[in-house]
């Protein structure tokens, strides 16, 4: 009996664990399970002509926030194709509204909640041998004959330790991040997460973490990305993960945790030291500064530590640090969010997300939906449009803000002119909301443009508000420029070439020689410089 089990990612270099890890366990059925990945910018009649063609007896769909509308809409019209085809869904967006999922979508046979692993072998064994009838299966819901719904009970979580290693054969994984996890479940209780629903934290079996640790290590897999929800809640297995990938380390594969900055204590900061630049990076979720908003929101965080651990990493040059924001929480109004952006923009990390805050069935903020005047889009991903403390005014300015920290912050392309431009402004907040009024104002916006353009719209932006400043920010931008890359065709906005051509003679491909009258990698004061830009090895040298 053939199963499909599908997989519909947000972008071609991902890949479902969740479905990888369903097969793995039923393992007595592992050939007649067959795994499909596409992505939500797929054509969905491609799609719905692949699984056709496949002639699948059973499929399945792992289901989120970010697919769950793609998903519906293959669902209802396969139906159409193939009548009589059991059709089950499974994943966290439909795990905590398993009936009304049954109700909205009759071309769905039946939902699998919670953990899927054990439930999802015994749904096989249903199929294949006669096993238990869907009414003794813990963790379904499903239509019988006569169309009524039923929903059984939840099923206990599983030993983690239990579940296979799903990465044996990485051909099925090539050119895509490997996503692992060594623990399920959360300590915290953050009203806008489903992992508070579970309380339940289980952690993998250290001996088995290793040995599939070495296994991405030996394959020189390019980035593991840890899904631990708190990867350091518990500091032994924090610590002994991360001085096994030191030992180990064949520097070439990185490691992404997301981590707890306040829990982080001396003996893990000290190990991290220590560790080779690029073997980690560390994803921290700071949501807000606002201690009230915090507070509301069930976390338990003093961002005062978060900013002095944060800070002190930076300080170490070999970790990249991704922090967080959350728009739209609880007792969080434009001016309180200001704040929480220009406190955490100072801690300049590699990284800055602004994020909006998506409200997720299930959660105790959907259930606070009402006290909050929050109001939220009715389709996936539930995005906040506006609450009791954020008109959508406020958040159209978030928007803005967002993209221009994406396109000139997060992209790591303006880092020089971006610190100096920042002293013009009141605070960091200003200048992104400034420039993203400008795009707008140009009609800029909503478009796509060349690397190269966004420098010169910079410029153009800085050239209408501080025209005095022109030839100093025109050489900043010059110098962010040929750091990132040796470009090969000189644009008009960095003029002319003024180096000799008894210099420029002496520079190899993999170099670049750069007149420049100010200190633009030091403190921009006015001083002639001439800067070597050594693309072997990454660095650049004044002559």
């Amino acid at each position: 009996m053939k199963t499909i089990l599908v997989a519909i990612n947000a972008k071609y270099i991902h890949s479902n664990l969740a479905v990888y890890s369903l097969r793995t366990y039923a393992k007595q059925y592992r050939e007649e399970i067959s795994i499909v990945e596409y992505t939500i910018n797929q054509q969905m009649n491609d799609i719905l002509m692949d699984l056709y063609k496949k002639k699948p007896d059973i499929l399945c769909f792992s289901c989120y926030i970010w697919n769950l509308t793609y998903v519906e809409s293959i669902i209802r019209e396969i139906r159409k194709l193939m009548p009589e085809l059991p059709i089950w869904v499974g994943g966290p967006e439909v795990s905590y509204d398993s009936e009304d999922v049954l109700e909205r979508l009759p071309e769905v046979t039946g939902v699998m909640f919670g953990e899927g692993e054990e439930t999802f072998l015994e749904l096989m064994q249903h199929y294949h041998s006669g096993g238990n009838p869907l009414k003794d299966i813990m963790g379904v819901a499903y239509r019988d004959e006569d169309k009524s719904i039923h929903v059984n009970a939840w099923r206990p979580v599983i030993d983690l330790s239990t579940v296979p290693f799903v990465y044996e054969d990485m051909e099925d994984f090539k050119n895509k991040i490997i996503y692992y996890e060594s623990s399920r479940g959360c300590p915290f209780s953050c009203s806008y997460c489903l992992s508070s629903v579970d309380k339940c934290l289980r952690f993998r079996d250290i001996n088995l973490v290793k040995k599939e640790l070495q296994f991405f290590i030996d394959e020189e897999v390019p980035q593991v990305k840890f899904v631990d929800r708190t990867f350091n809640c518990n500091h032994k297995h924090a610590m002994a993960i991360w001085r096994y990938l030191m030992e180990h380390d064949k520097g070439i594969t990185n490691f992404h945790f997301e981590v707890a900055a306040d829990l982080l204590n001396e003996e893990e900061l000290q190990l991290i030291e220590q560790m080779r630049p690029g073997l980690i990076q560390l994803e921290i979720g700071v949501q807000s500064t606002n201690e009230v908003t915090i507070k509301e929101i069930r976390r338990t965080m003093k961002f005062s530590e978060v900013a002095r651990i944060a800070k002190r990493i930076s300080q170490m040059k070999n970790v990249h640090q991704h922090l967080d924001l959350i728009a739209g929480l609880p007792y969080e109004d434009l001016e309180s969010f200001k704040k929480s952006f220009n406190d955490v923009y100072r801690l300049y990390p590699e990284q800055l997300q602004l994020g909006f805050l998506k409200v997720l069935k299930g959660s105790y903020m959907e259930e606070q939906k009402e006290n909050y005047g929050l109001v939220y889009q009715s389709k996936p991903p539930y995005e906040v449009l506006y609450t009791k403390w954020l008109s959508y005014e406020d958040v159209l300015e978030l928007k803005k803000v967002e993209e221009m920290v994406e396109v000139y912050y997060n992209s790591g392309q303006f880092a020089y002119t971006l610190r100096q431009l920042e002293k013009e402004f009141s605070s960091p907040y200003q200048m992104y909301c400034e420039l993203g009024t400008y795009y707008e104002q140009h009609t800029l916006h909503m478009m796509s443009h060349s690397r190269v353009r966004r420098y010169e719209i910079l410029l153009e932006f800085i050239k209408e508000r501080h025209t005095e400043q022109e030839e100093l920010y025109r050489e900043l931008l010059v110098f962010d420029m040929y750091l990132r890359e040796r470009v090969k065709s000189r644009p008009a906005f960095a003029g002319d070439y003024t180096v000799s051509k008894e210099v420029k003679r002496e520079q190899g491909k993999m170099s670049h020689v750069e007149m420049f009258h100010y200190d633009v990698a030091g403190d921009c004061r006015r001083k002639d410089c001439l800067m070597l830009f050594d693309y072997e090895n990454r660095s650049i040298v004044y002559l």
